[in-house]
Parts: C-alpha cells; sequence; structure tokens
C-alpha cells in the first residue's frame, strides 16, 4: 500500500489525477472506475484541465461507475450518470459508448446487476478504480456489515444515507430508497484502487479502516487485503496514521 499525504484537498486532487492520468497515457484503452460526490470533484476537473491543454486522450478509454440510484434516468440531475457528463465526460473526449453507469431505470435488479457485472467482466476488469470513504466505513453503496465477497448488487439506502442525501431534493419523499452497487467483492477484483478522503471528519475512520481490524463494519478495512491500494488524502484526513 502506497499512502501520500497531501498538504490540502487542491494538492489531493491534483495527485489523484497524476495517477488516473499516468493510467490513461501507459494503457490508452484502460478501463477506469470512477465514483461520484463531493470528494472526487478536484480530481476531475484537473483531468479536464489537461485534457484541454492536449495533455491526455480519453478517446480509447472506457469507464464503469461505482453505482446509480434505481429509479432515476441518466437526465435527472440527481443520478450519477448526470453528475458524471457534468464533471467529466460532457467536457473530454471521451466515447459515451465506452461509458458505462449502472441502468436506474431498469427494475428488474436481478437482471440489472447480472448484466452490469457480465459488462465489467467483458472489458477484462477495471485497470484502476476510484473510490471516496464514507463516514461509516462504506465504499460505494456497501455499508457496513455488508458481505465481502457480493458482487453488484441492489441494496437499501440506509436511513442516514437518506437523511445526507435529502438536502439535494426538493423534498425527503424524492430521495431514492434503493442504488445499485458493486459489491465489495467486484471492487477487489480491481488491478489497482485509489482511494481518496479529505478533511478532518474522515480522520478517524481513514484509521479505523487501514489501521483496524479487518471487519464488515467497517467496509473499507477489506481493502487491507489488497495488493495494490493507493490512499491519497489530505493532511486533516490522514493526521492520524
Amino acid at each position: 500500500m502506497r499512502i501520500y499525504k497531501m498538504k490540502d484537498y487542491s494538492e489531493m486532487s491534483r495527485k489523484a489525477a497524476n495517477i488516473l492520468s499516468a493510467q490513461v497515457i501507459l494503457k490508452p484503452d484502460c478501463v477506469l472506475g470512477l465514483a461520484t460526490g463531493s470528494t472526487p470533484i478536484g480530481t476531475y476537473e484537473k483531468l479536464v484541465e489537461w485534457y484541454e491543454k492536449g495533455d491526455l486522450d480519453f478517446s480509447e478509454v472506457k469507464t464503469v461507475n461505482l453505482d446509480e440510484y434505481k429509479g432515476l434516468d441518466a437526465s435527472n440531475d440527481q443520478s450519477y450518470y448526470y453528475f458524471m457528463h457534468k464533471h467529466l465526460f460532457g467536457k473530454v473526449n471521451i466515447d459515451l459508448k465506452n461509458v458505462n453507469v449502472p441502468n436506474g431505470m431498469e427494475p428488474d435488479a436481478e437482471k440489472e446487476c447480472a448484466r452490469y457485472e457480465e459488462k465489467v467482466c467483458q472489458l477484462g476488469g477495471v485497470d484502476i478504480q476510484l473510490l471516496g470513504l464514507g463516514h461509516n466505513g462504506h465504499i460505494g453503496f456497501n455499508e457496513p456489515n455488508t458481505e465481502f465477497d457480493r458482487r453488484t448488487h441492489c441494496v437499501d439506502l440506509t436511513k442516514s444515507t437518506i437523511e445526507a442525501n435529502k438536502r439535494f431534493f426538493a423534498s425527503e419523499e424524492e430521495v431514492p430508497r434503493q442504488a445499485y452497487t458493486m459489491g465489495i467483492g467486484t471492487i477487489m477484483q480491481a488491478k489497482k484502487i485509489l482511494m481518496i478522503v479529505s478533511g478532518k471528519d474522515k480522520a478517524e475512520i481513514v484509521k479505523k479502516a487501514f489501521c483496524g481490524p479487518i471487519t464488515p463494519e467497517v467496509p473499507a478495512s477489506v481493502l487491507q487485503l489488497h495488493p495494490e491500494v493507493i490512499l491519497v488524502g489530505d493532511e486533516e484526513a490522514l493526521r492520524l496514521l
């Protein structure tokens, strides 16, 4: 495992973007595993900046996203596809045929999860998977006590997740109650994993995830078993390591 402690969020974002861009340059047709949320926005901004300068070419890159809300279509401004299009896909020369996000409008959960899992396999697996870290140690929508061997599946969102997400919707009733997510078993199949963390509020869970016991109570702790994990954080997030 490699750990990079950066000065602040901006430097963390730059370092993470450096790692992802190196993957694209070394293997132009690589498969990038991508994440949503506030933490990776700065990383995507750097990738877009370097693309605009002519330093990066995404024309052969393929992507798979960790998750998507069930019941939201790609045009909904709270969907994760919309997020990715706003922050990355719509700003670089990626072929949208090579972009993969779970289909939130597929009502048959078993069918959609099997389709998405098969798609990841068809691509030959993920070369590098970008992850954020939840305050309770979740990765993707894999909440505490999720089985480590779970593949892509449909999850019922916890009350705390619904509560945290309601600020993005007009009312709590509009917050989706389910999501499709790559399982921990799928995530762990990635050749490399890049986790980014920022802020003093993440310091305790970073310590638990990487210095504590490997337990389903802290889903990210399973990353201790992965052969190639890169942790990039700012000083506040990594202050207890």
